[in-house]
């Protein structure tokens, strides 16, 4: 550690003892000289940057006048937000390196394929840092400390800055998640006081839910690198792309008792996936940090609580893509300043920290500039070896009846700069088989084999087993479709078709024309909530086929079966025509005209097996104690995918509100107790009168000890008997958490729950450790885990034997009403295509579900 001068050493001591406001030279480096042209924050915002957190709008003005006043800034809007907010993207280099920017990004590039980059002289080329702040918008001192980067870069002069400048491009996004930054930072500011006040129970530093971390529908951006569900991640990913940077910063915050975190993380976490030489090049910039941090006197940590495991993380997405990912982690004041174990903590200082690492991250890029280049080069070229090397050759996908999953999937896929092909011919591997039109087949020899790899494994053995997020994330069992590795024998070229440049989706057919009796549609496709809901705004009456059907035109139908009549509506004919017509053009999903109902077998079109459905009014109780994740991943899948209306409760609304105006009720993972007494009175008698209760996770237990449902749960059992050393205490614990992995589930295709399912095999995701036992009732538990469920992740042994054969899914009836209990998140982070049939089924068919079967 450098030696503190005595000056400095006051400086400190002052300002963690008063209420001082810091000037720019508190964060700027010394024995700098600035361009007086370059606007600073102060003179733009009319504050110093660390008096107030700024705003979304503030820190966009901010960028477009410093981008006008320098020669050094690009300035491009890479997406908006759901709330319509801009994303910036600043290109920083030096006019030289702007005059040539296509150039250097198409060299850059190339980088990526071994073909073309064993001419590139890297020597003679600038690296790429990539700068990420703050996509938790309540962990503000990364987007705060963007200004000051960005001032520095725009207007700091001598011979260092420029050599830096010309041998390195800068691209800093410097808000990542502007909704949440606009919750949180009006928060604070609207709660500051004049003397400011530290108390950790203090209002400023406690925000209300669902809080300023998550984006508008309260998701985890940080958790989106892979998935891309949301517009902030898909811009993001095609500006990264068009560049591939060389390192990649992401800037966080963590607990107030902490100190400051950098990469690497725990080495037995990394993913095995990743090179051996990204982390080395992770640890040697490291030394960069370590050196800026010791020089303000920062205290810091390393290679301790953080992995490199999930590759949906920002930290962590680079290195899988032949970059370097660096995450900071800084204590957090949470608002102006608050107390901690290490005194009094300030916003300023958390600013300062961030900035200093900022600069030691650029230091870094550009002294191992040709080191980091030369690792692209390799990751590329390597992963063309191991692609030669690896006995699978290629994967298939497909989905038989359900066309718009399986696009879903390879939009994803095609955002991530996979190479995806129409499959040529019909394929039949082992039990699958593979059709030219309902298939995909991905070759594995291409630049991004790695990632493929990544998306498409099934891994189940590990170094460790903690987990900073989840162990698993298979895609295609995620969205639950066929998909099959081709080995050397099972492959061959010629089922390559056609290279998919465009993704097209395919729209629904009309068979058999317009009709003035009847429609049907079967419950297979993914939009086909969306179509049942079209349906249910537009005032036309719907019914579902409980059994099987031949209709007379010859055509098999299925559980689930959705009747339109035409003839007995109270809308005309020409409104059902209509809206049938919108179903084909946007749900992608086949209508059949039906002109009679007799039937060549089954059950005829007019028979009480076709059950009535009530169109669903549905309330979602969310508010402090409820997971505002889960709330949000239902919130965005009927906002986003099914244009379906929820009305979102808080539990002291509910406890006051007429329940009547509803007939669906959703419970997401949470505590309930602000459901009072009087609430919970309330409640049953809602149910007993025909109420379709929904509940996930811990919500299923708070039913439960209430007296709403009959579920038993599989008691955990202390092993405190067993003597272990007590260092041991933190890992053994960790080990028993299920973080996030994936099991094997056995449906009844003939249950409501499960309509719409071709296979009695469903992949479920699962991040608990509830265990609901069975139902004695024969037909209560239509989705079970299986003897040996784990497909993909990780879980103890002790934890796989209670799982066995347990119920994900069980039907209670009270009175009139039901209660359909999942122990997992059926819509986990938006990405869980294949689960969310089931949680719709739920909504729209649980009030047909027979009481006699939920016993």
């Amino acid at each position: 550690m450098k030696k503190l001068t005595l000056p400095f050493l006051c400086f400190l001591f002052l300002f963690f003892q008063l209420d001082a406001q810091v000037t720019l030279d508190y964060y700027l480096p010394a024995n700098v000289t600035y361009n007086s042209s370059i606007p600073t924050p102060e003179s733009i915002l009319g504050y110093e940057v660390g008096e107030w957190h700024v705003n979304h709008d503030q820190l966009v003005k901010y960028m477009e006048v410093l981008a006008e006043a320098s020669e050094r800034i690009k300035l491009e809007v890479y997406a908006k937000t759901y709330e319509d907010r801009k994303l910036l993207l600043l290109t920083i280099t030096s006019p030289r390196n702007h005059e040539n920017l296509e150039s250097i990004k198409s060299d850059h590039v190339k980088l990526t394929d071994p073909s073309a980059s064993v001419t590139l002289d890297t020597e003679n080329m600038p690296g790429v840092a990539w700068m990420g702040y703050s996509v938790h918008g309540n962990e503000p001192s990364g987007t705060n400390a963007s200004l000051l980067v960005a001032y520095y870069l725009a207007a700091a002069q001598g011979p260092e800055i420029e050599k830096l400048l010309d041998e390195t491009v800068v691209l800093m996004d410097p808000m990542i998640n502007p909704d949440g930054n606009m919750r949180f930072s009006t928060w604070v500011n609207s709660r500051k006081s004049m003397n400011q006040v530290t108390d950790p129970n203090n209002m400023e530093q406690n925000e209300y839910w669902p809080r300023g971390r998550t984006n508008h529908y309260w998701f985890d951006l940080n958790r989106d690198w892979l998935p891309l569900q949301h517009p902030e991640s898909k811009g993001r990913i095609e500006k990264f792309h068009e560049w591939k940077p060389n390192v990649l910063t992401d800037h966080h915050e963590m607990g107030t008792n902490s100190t400051f975190f950098f990469q690497p993380g725990v080495p037995s976490r990394n993913h095995p996936i990743t090179p051996q030489r990204t982390f080395e090049l992770t640890e040697e910039i490291g030394k960069y940090h370590g050196a800026a941090l010791d020089s303000i006197g920062s205290f810091y940590y390393s290679k301790q609580g953080y992995d490199d495991f999930y590759y949906g993380k920002g930290s962590t997405y680079p290195d899988v893509n032949g970059a370097v990912g660096i995450l900071f982690e800084q204590a957090s004041s949470r608002g102006h300043a608050q107390e901690s174990v290490n005194g009094i903590l300030r916003f300023p200082f958390t600013i300062k920290n961030q900035f200093a690492t900022s600069l030691s991250t650029l230091k870094a890029t550009h002294n191992l500039r040709v080191q980091l280049l030369d690792h692209q080069r390799t990751f590329y070229s390597t992963a063309k070896k191991q692609a030669s090397a690896d006995p699978i050759k290629a994967i298939v996908f497909g989905a038989e009846k359900d066309r718009s999953r399986l696009y879903n999937l390879a939009e994803i896929l095609k955002r991530h700069q996979i190479e995806i092909y129409e499959l040529s011919q019909q394929l039949n591997v082992g039990n699958n088989r593979y059709e030219p039109n309902k298939s995909f087949i991905v070759p594995l020899d291409q630049k991004q084999y790695r990632l493929i790899k990544a998306l498409f494994e099934k891994r189940t053995s590990f170094k460790d087993s903690l987990f900073y997020d989840v162990s698993a994330w298979t895609l295609p069992l995620a969205f639950n479709l066929n998909y099959t590795e081709l080995n050397t024998k099972t492959y061959k070229p010629q089922y390559l078709g056609k290279k998919i440049e465009n993704l097209v989706r395919q729209k629904g057919k009309l068979i058999g024309g317009t009709s003035d009796y009847a429609y049907v549609f079967e419950w297979f496709g993914y939009y086909t909530s969306r179509a049942l809901n079209r349906l249910h705004e537009a005032g036309i009456r719907v019914k579902v086929a409980t059994e099987p059907f031949q209709a007379a035109n010859g055509q098999k139908f299925n559980y689930g079966t959705i009747l339109v009549p035409v003839s007995t509506q109270d809308v005309s004919q020409e409104k059902v025509t209509e809206i049938i017509g919108k179903i084909v053009e946007e749900d992608e999903i086949d209508v059949w005209s039906l002109q009679t109902s007799g039937v060549q077998s089954g059950i005829y079109l007019g028979s009480g097996s076709f059950a009535s459905l009530r169109k669903p009014k549905i309330m979602m109780v969310v508010d402090d104690g409820v997971s505002g994740y889960d709330a949000g991943e239902v919130w965005h899948l009927f906002d986003q995918r099914f244009n379906i209306k929820v009305s979102m409760l808080s539990a002291s609304r509910f406890n006051r509100v007429n329940l009547s105006q509803y007939n669906t009720l959703i419970l997401v993972d949470g505590n309930y107790s602000g459901i009072s007494g009087k609430g919970r009175e309330k409640l049953k008698t809602w149910i007993e009168q025909g109420g379709n209760v929904i509940a996930m996770q811990s919500a299923i237990q708070w039913l439960a000890s209430n007296g709403f449902s009959d579920i038993k749960f599989k008691k955990t059992t202390p092993d405190s008997l067993h003597l272990r050393p007590y260092a041991t205490r933190s890992k053994y614990n960790g080990a028993q958490v299920i973080g996030g992995a994936i099991f094997e589930t056995r449906l009844d295709l003939t249950h409501p729950i499960a309509y719409g399912y071709e296979k009695d095999l469903l992949p479920i995701f699962r991040n608990t450790s509830t265990f609901m036992e069975r139902k004695k009732g024969a037909y209560a538990n239509p989705v079970m885990y299986t003897a040996a469920p784990l497909l993909s992740g990780y879980i103890s042994d002790k934890n796989a034997k209670k799982l066995s054969n347990t119920a994900a899914v069980c039907v209670s009836a009270l009175g009139a009403g039901r209660i359909i209990s999942f122990t997992d998140d059926p819509n986990f982070r938006a990405f869980w295509y294949g689960t969310n049939k089931l949680f719709m089924n739920s909504i729209f068919f649980g009030s047909i579900i027979s009481s006699g079967s939920t016993r």
